[in-house]
């Protein structure tokens, strides 16, 4: 129970900062895309503020024999650049810079009552279940020729 309460915790001061930071806005974030235009620095400063703190946290916390509700850390053991991630990569900024949200952005903005924010999440969703269903059926192939 303590877990999930910290979960909870750690997620709503994350939408808090978001919103709180204007990256709810999709109007800011693409402003900051917009580098003839209206350019607004303001996310890049968002960004490294988020990067500074990712680093020293994981200096921190990775220095842990553990984490404090795991039994062991969940780190990502493929490292490769492979097609897929550099593929999902470019879709994730694709969409992003049409869009002005990400999912990080766009939850707290159904709180806030955006109302894009409700289509982009349906969209997200549909596209999340789109791709695995694809990487279903292709795995299914793979493993069918095999």
């Amino acid at each position: 129970m303590l877990r999930i309460v910290t979960a909870a915790a750690i997620g709503i001061t994350f939408g808090i900062g978001i919103a709180i930071s204007g990256m709810a806005n999709p109007a800011k974030v693409l402003n900051f895309f917009d580098i003839a235009g209206t350019w607004d620095a303001s996310l890049g400063l968002v960004m490294a503020s988020a990067l500074a703190v990712a680093a020293i946290g994981y200096r921190f916390v990775l220095k842990r024999p553990r984490p404090v509700f795991e039994t062991r850390f969940h780190l990502p053991a493929n490292r490769a650049l492979d097609v897929p991630l550099v593929a999902g990569s470019a879709i994730f900024g694709i969409g992003w810079g049409i869009t002005g949200f990400c999912p990080g952005g766009a939850i707290p903005a159904l709180g806030l009552g955006e109302p894009s924010a409700w289509i982009f999440v349906g969209a997200m969703l549909a596209g999340i279940a789109a791709a695995r269903t694809v990487r279903f059926a292709l795995q299914q192939r793979a493993t069918q020729n095999t």
